[in-house]
């Protein structure tokens, strides 16, 4: 670890005393190692800007490097070579892109190849809405903040020629291209391609425009360029060939695969420079709109003052008290990382660009993307609609649009095009689950047409299912190539299809209802009594041969299965705990089975389809203790405040979901299905606010009491409701958010 986060840590803990409010514990380098993926760069809650540093390229010194390698996030904690700060970052996600745009300050004479001109810095502090380092090679102190859509840096320069430069030619994205033109002696602007996320759809792309702006006049400016390498005879006479050219007396608007633009200035010693990026995904005047609008001028303090404020209003919502300085980190930072995805869209003017589509739309009210359905489905949106129903819903009405304009509900939605990474039909357990918890103020029925066109249509036409073919006839999808991830196609349906049979009952339509719930059930297909597992099917109904339930463990692939090995998804059927226990022999088989799982370490904390697995154990009377002590264990082994301390790729912000629900004491087990699992709070109080527009109660206190002669009471041993004794290990939303107080009365031993 390295000693500027150890004195950056000693120097939190020496003020711990002093943190009243939420925003104080959140550690923005949590999920910065380990594959988490997450970045400390500063941003507001759910907004497009957000300025990362950039240290995954450049340099030897780099423990993780974009060019050796796959990595997907501009920044690891453990890289040492900072090339500049990156403008719009994706946070917990598998796959790289954006991370564009790229500024770098330097001193001295120019140089404009990032491998050159990077430097190792130290003196790293982050914190929500605000980063800063030191640049050891320049000793130029660097800071960044930002508002919804528009960055600002300050870099504090030593006396002598001061470089600012905008690097267009690297990043994370898989695309390539981009044009400057300069405005003014102090602005610049342009575009950037950016898209082909996680390389599953190679036409998935789409533009940045951008506005930059510097608050002092430079001495020069001007552009460079990486020149083509050339035949030998042309290298002979062209000294630029494969070199990167200085443009110092050419004005106009500049292009190509590696261009940038840089300002020189004569610098006093500790003089402060401050840069402006606004950003749009629609057009240049929209980017300097949102730049003017957002930013009228250069104020670095206001914007860091604001976005602090705005993260700590969020935060805020929920209130924990008791536990340890690292719990209530571990929960804020949580908090924080599940409010970066989904994140807005729209300028200030409210145009965004359309799905799938070259077309400009205009909404008066959020219009959202980033919807990396796969995984928030299980508990990202849960999360939204208990605490922020007003976004949640926005939300919804954004995936609804989504389908007037493209004809499909989102799958895995970057920035207006579909990228069709992952499986399943995501949209139908989102949208279902916040209407059974009563976020019903959308346009149903065009939601059901979307959902049932998505269930029905035949392979070819079907771009969110495309093996429907074999599932409506057969009812399961067999393996009709070597990993084409059949299984995990079919589980996937299976849960989507008890979500829309559950919603066509309640719109009265008797007849779908009773033709999705059959489908929802075709799982039993897959259960293998010899190995006591899911196992793929061959096209001709029998069972892949020869088998190995364990293969897929550590992403090597695997038949049938996605990113896991089978017991990964054998139990990954919550709509139907009781019917899958059946298969297995009864509820004490099948208790027996899933916690071999455990004990023979086949649970992966850090995916998604048996992320409810601790859980489960609470559906079987006698048998709850065992969620209780589960979820304890994993929170205390894997969720920590350390750089480390997500167990790995948060998911746009579903590991730190999964630890924020249950550290409160419940969990949502199953999607689709308005209640939650009880588990024993990681806190003595916690107050969650709720928006009475949505809910009976304003806010609900959930306490834990523990016995006065012991402090390790880690067992619910029973609930009360505003005094009234709850005679269940479940609690369904309605009651949770018509309370008023909810206690625990905690022991020290499980009922066993």
């Amino acid at each position: 670890m390295r000693k500027t986060f150890l004195y950056l840590f000693l120097g939190c803990f020496s003020i711990v005393a002093a943190q009243t409010e939420p925003v104080d514990y959140v550690n923005p380098f949590i999920g910065t190692t380990n594959y988490g993926t997450t970045n400390p760069g500063a941003m507001c809650p759910q907004s497009f800007m957000s300025v990362t540093p950039f240290n995954v390229m450049g340099s030897d010194l780099n423990k993780r490097d974009k060019d050796t390698g796959w990595w997907s996030t501009p920044y690891s904690f453990d890289n040492k070579y900072f090339t500049g700060y990156a403008h719009v970052n994706l946070s917990g996600v598998g796959c790289p892109d954006m991370s564009s745009l790229l500024l770098m300050p330097t001193s001295g004479d120019l140089e404009v190849d990032y491998r050159k001109y990077g430097s190792e810095y130290k003196n790293e502090t982050a914190s929500p809405g605000y980063y800063s380092n030191l640049l050891t090679k320049y000793n130029i102190k660097t800071e960044v903040s930002a508002t919804p859509r528009v960055g600002i840096a300050r870099f504090t320069f030593p006396k002598g020629q001061a470089n600012i430069l905008l690097n267009l030619g690297e990043g994370l994205t898989n695309e390539s291209g981009a044009m400057i033109r300069r405005v003014s002696p102090t602005e610049i602007e342009g575009t950037k391609l950016l898209g082909t996320f996680c390389y599953t759809a190679s036409q998935a792309v789409f533009p940045i425009y951008f506005v930059m702006r510097v608050n002092k006049t430079p001495e020069n400016t001007g552009y460079w360029k990486l020149q083509r390498p050339g035949e030998k005879w042309e290298r002979e006479w062209n000294s630029d060939a494969g070199k990167y050219k200085l443009y110092t007396r050419y004005d106009k608007e500049i292009a190509g695969d590696d261009v940038g633009a840089y300002f020189t200035f004569d610098a006093k010693e500790g003089e402060t420079i401050e840069v402006q990026m606004g950003v749009s995904f629609v057009s240049i005047e929209n980017a300097r709109l949102n730049l003017e609008t957002e930013q009228p001028k250069a104020d670095f303090d206001a914007v860091h003052k604001a976005a602090r404020k705005s993260w700590n209003d969020d935060l805020s919502r929920i209130i924990v008290e008791g536990g340890t300085d690292d719990q209530k980190t571990v929960f804020y930072t949580g908090l924080y990382h599940a409010l970066v995805h989904p994140n807005i869209l729209q300028d200030v003017n409210g145009q965004y660009p359309a799905m799938e589509s070259s077309e400009i739309k205009t909404t008066n009210e959020n219009r959202y993307t980033v919807f990396s359905l796969w995984d928030t489905y299980r508990n990202v949106h849960q999360l939204m609609t208990l605490v922020y129903p007003e976004r949640q819903i926005q939300m919804m009405h954004t995936m609804i649009d989504m389908y007037k304009e493209h004809g499909w509900l989102p799958k895995w939605e970057l920035y207006g095009r579909e990228t069709y990474t992952m499986e399943g039909d995501p949209s139908i357990p989102v949208i279902v689950d916040a209407w059974f918890k009563g976020l019903k103020d959308f346009d149903v029925n065009t939601a059901y047409e979307a959902m049932y066109k998505s269930a029905t249509l035949p392979s070819k036409e079907n771009l969110m299912r495309p093996d429907n073919d074999d599932y409506m006839k057969l009812g399961f999808v067999p393996l009709r190539g070597e990993f084409d991830n059949s299984v995990s196609h079919a589980l996937e349906y299976y849960i989507a299809d008890w979500n829309l049979a559950r919603f066509a009952e309640a719109l009265g339509k008797k007849e779908d209802a009773k033709l999705f719930y059959k489908r929802s059930l075709g799982y039993k297909h897959y259960y293998d009594k010899e190995t006591g597992a899911f196992r793929p099917i061959l096209p001709d109904g029998t069972f892949l041969t020869p088998f190995n339930p364990t293969q897929g463990m550590n992403f090597e692939p695997n038949p049938g299965f996605h990113e896991g090995s089978s017991w990964n998804y054998t139990f990954a059927v919550p709509h139907d705990i009781p019917g899958l226990a059946k298969i297995m022999g009864g509820d004490k088989a099948f208790v027996n089975k899933l916690q071999s799982v455990f004990d023979k370490g086949y649970f992966d904390v850090t995916n998604e389809p048996d992320i409810n697995y601790p859980h489960f154990f609470s559906n079987f009377k006698g048998e709850e203790w065992r969620t209780q002590k589960l979820v304890k264990q994993l929170l205390n082994d894997h969720f920590t405040n350390s750089p480390g301390g997500l167990p790995g790729n948060d998911d746009t912000g579903t590991l730190s979901t999964w630890a924020v629900f249950n550290m409160m004491g419940f969990y949502p087990e199953c999607p689709g299905r308005p209640d939650y699992t009880l588990v024993t709070p990681t806190f003595d109080k916690i107050t969650i606010k709720l928006n009475p527009d949505y809910y009976k109660s304003d806010k609900v206190v959930i306490e834990s009491v523990k016995p006065m002669d012991t402090a390790n009471a880690n067992y619910i041993g029973s609930l009360r409701i505003d005094g009234k004794e709850h005679n269940s290990f479940r609690i369904t939303h309605d009651e949770l958010t018509g309370a008023k107080e909810i206690r625990y009365l905690l022991k020290p031993i499980a009922d066993k």
